[in-house]
């Protein structure tokens, strides 16, 4: 029911026009997931640290009340969880008087109620509240909707980044209004002293020798002082023509950003269109792998699975190790790059590992020398495998913000992995 949830979320989110409608696609595969839940979006002044406003969803139709609410009403504990962001926090016993507090529609019974950072840039800029009726038995709704709101995460940073290009090109096109008046403005005013320069020459003619020398000095001299103003207004057109190409280099960068996240949507909705068929496990380990070797464009990359012997991983899928690596190879957690990262489940990133002495780790045969990540796949405190990542296309470098986007990816492949049964079937195809 989770996979069907995520494929129809990745095609509602990638086609929706604005926010408004991704929150409702997200609202909409909440209620495929668990119908007795319900989520609100928050959005957050990030300067002053409060809540603005409630959006929730009637029927299928947005409603929006107006707030101002501290974020640092709520417990210290989940406070900096919230500004963490990535991960859903209870707000502990009181969540009738929190929902109350942030006006979210009641549900008639006692609640639970989860709160998620959502951060674009560094910054914290909405809340992301699930609440579900207080259950005794059972799961609850919020353990499986993480991969749901990991999906609008990445939406809303869609649609930030499109604000933030609006915002660049009505700010562009102010910049070039103002500029063009100034221009024409003292243009005018120059051929305006031109003119009156000329007639004082012409006037200083018909009189004595002296004064028409003293004249023609002093138009000489208005004439120097407007080239000099003529120069300077060039000189401002010039900074002002810098400035627009500053403007279209980060529209450029913007883009390329954007377009990165398309094409992370694009890959997450071909891998999970493939694994809600369940087929061959070996090709669903290789579209694994794709989809984060494509997206970080890693030229060299492995996934390694466990294995039913105690403290083992074994090789699932590999693309441009040495021939002699097969699927299946056997290492222990706790040996190697791989092993040291499941053993401690924490990323390991190295920018730049051109010095062998300060990186012995770089003799493992599932990496080269360059720059590499490895990242431990964990769900719900279960170590579900390893994913090394080398090689970068056009020797790039891996950085922190790569290691956020394969965190969402890891999250997304142990999710598939577990639900596919996909570490014992690929075994055993090997086998």
């Amino acid at each position: 029911m989770l996979e069907s949830s995520l494929v129809s979320l990745a095609h509602a989110l990638a086609a929706a026009p604005n926010l408004d409608a991704a929150f409702v696609a997200f609202c909409e595969g909440l209620a495929e997931h668990d119908r007795s839940a319900s989520a609100s979006y928050l959005p957050v002044d990030a300067r002053n640290r409060l809540i603005v406003a409630c959006v929730s969803t009637e029927r299928g139709r947005v409603v929006r009340s107006s707030l101002d609410v501290a974020i640092a009403q709520f417990p210290t504990r989940v406070v900096e969880r919230i500004v963490a962001g990535g991960t859903f926090v209870d707000v502990g016993e009181d969540a009738d008087a929190f929902a109350r507090m942030l006006h979210l529609p009641p549900l008639g019974e006692p609640t639970e109620l989860a709160v998620r950072g959502i951060r674009v840039d560094g910054e914290l800029v909405a809340l992301l509240a699930l609440q579900e009726p207080r259950r005794v038995f059972g799961a609850r709704a919020v353990e499986g909707a993480g991969a749901l709101a990991a999906l609008f995460d990445l939406a809303h940073a869609r649609f930030a980044e499109q604000d933030a290009r609006a915002e660049a090109a009505r700010t562009l096109e102010d910049v070039t209004q103002r500029v063009h008046g100034e221009y024409v403005a003292r243009l005018a005013d120059l051929q305006q002293q031109l003119h009156m320069a000329q007639g004082a020459a012409e006037a200083a003619r018909a009189g004595q020798k002296v004064r028409e020398e003293r004249e023609a000095a002093r138009a000489a001299e208005e004439t120097r002082r407007a080239a000099a103003r003529l120069r300077a207004l060039e000189q401002q057109v010039t900074a002002a023509v810098g400035q627009l190409e500053q403007a279209h280099i980060e529209l450029h960068r913007r883009g390329e950003a954007l377009r990165q996240r398309t094409r992370t949507l694009y890959l997450l909705d071909r891998v999970l269109e493939q694994a809600s068929h369940h087929g061959d496990p070996r090709k669903l380990a290789d579209g694994l792998l794709a989809l984060v070797g494509d997206d970080m464009r890693a030229m060299r990359c492995s996934l390694f699975l466990r294995a039913p012997e105690p403290d083992t991983l074994y090789l699932a899928a590999s693309r441009g190790l040495a021939p002699h690596v097969r699927d299946g190879s056997r290492i222990t957690v706790g040996s190697g790059v791989a092993g040291r990262v499941a053993a401690s489940r924490q990323p390991l990133l190295v920018v730049d590992a051109s010095d062998e002495q300060a990186q012995p780790l770089l003799r493992d045969e599932y990496l080269t020398t360059g720059s590499f990540i490895s990242f431990p796949l964990v769900y719900r405190d279960e170590l579900v495998g390893v994913v090394n990542l080398t090689n970068r296309a056009q020797r790039g470098l891996f950085v922190e913000e790569d290691v956020e986007r394969v965190r969402i990816l890891g999250l997304v492949i142990s999710l598939i992995a577990l639900e596919a049964r996909l570490p014992e079937r690929l075994l055993d195809r090997i086998a």
